[in-house]
């Protein structure tokens, strides 16, 4: 029986992390819930850049270069874990866009779309492929998605249809896994997050300010909140959740039409 210092029964289980790279960055979050509730985070990052941020960060823990815009480094990525190595999860929090200011969606080039596509949906699927013979029989990979893919906001452009892409993946992992273990997949669909990603993203100060008076709370979400929702689907207690998108946005979807918007507008 778990303690109640360990409600969650992560202690001393490992979980392979993708996508840290700063200490504004969903994934650092997500790490440092697990490493304070026990568990062993190991580290998949893009650059030597960010390779020196987790050692930073996170002292002591294992973490290695691997460049996801080649398949090949995730075979390179594998080899060099100890063998034997058993993964109790995966985080999946990765996302690229070549944002060009002004760019309407219409306008989007094939080789944005498609290089877009490859980082931040098909990773997905080429990461639970090479390690699937690496997962416990009932790990959860967890991947980080946006609260809604049916609004068009401008500023967000193409991103939007290559998260609805990766959201999807998420039945058909969950399917594929199912004729040999209990692996499931699932997604924290997050509201906006002051992170350095998001950041590069065009106008997305302007979207995050309104965001603040669309949330019923009227506070922005925290990254530590949706960490907080991705560590409880890493962990068995999410044990009946499969296939599925957790929304995490503080409400926002429920309140676009809130009086004092509203009242904004039409004055």
């Amino acid at each position: 029986m778990n303690s109640p210092k360990d409600f969650l029964g992560v202690s001393g289980k490992k979980y392979l992390i993708f996508g840290l790279a700063n200490k504004k960055s969903v994934a650092y979050f997500i790490a440092r819930n697990l490493q304070e509730s026990g568990a062993v985070p190991i580290f998949s990052v893009q650059t030597e850049e960010q390779l020196r941020q987790v050692e930073k960060l996170f002292p002591g823990c294992s973490s290695k270069i691997c460049d996801l815009r080649d398949p090949e480094n995730l075979c390179r990525l594998k080899s060099s874990m100890p063998a034997k190595t058993i993964l109790d999860g995966i985080v999946h929090s990765v996302a690229f866009a070549n944002y060009v200011p002004g760019r309407k969606f219409l306008e989007t080039s094939r080789e944005d779309f498609l290089s877009s596509t490859a980082i931040s949906c098909f990773s997905l699927v080429e990461i639970s492929h090479v390690f699937k013979d690496m997962l416990a029989k009932d790990a959860s990979v967890v991947t980080i998605s946006i609260s809604t893919t049916r609004m068009a906001a401008e500023n967000y452009g193409y991103m939007a249809p290559i998260k609805a892409a990766l959201e999807s993946c998420l039945c058909f992992l969950a399917k594929s896994f199912s004729e040999f273990s209990e692996v499931r997949f699932n997604a924290v669909c997050a509201g906006l997050l002051k992170t350095s990603s998001s950041a590069g993203i065009p106008g997305y100060v302007d979207s995050y300010l309104f965001a603040e008076q669309a949330i019923l709370r009227k506070k922005n979400l925290e990254t530590q909140e949706v960490a907080d929702a991705a560590v409880f689907l890493l962990s068995r207690r999410s044990s009946g959740i499969n296939a599925q998108k957790i929304i995490v946005d503080a409400g926002m979807e429920t309140n676009y039409f809130d009086k004092k918007i509203v009242e904004k507008v039409v004055k």
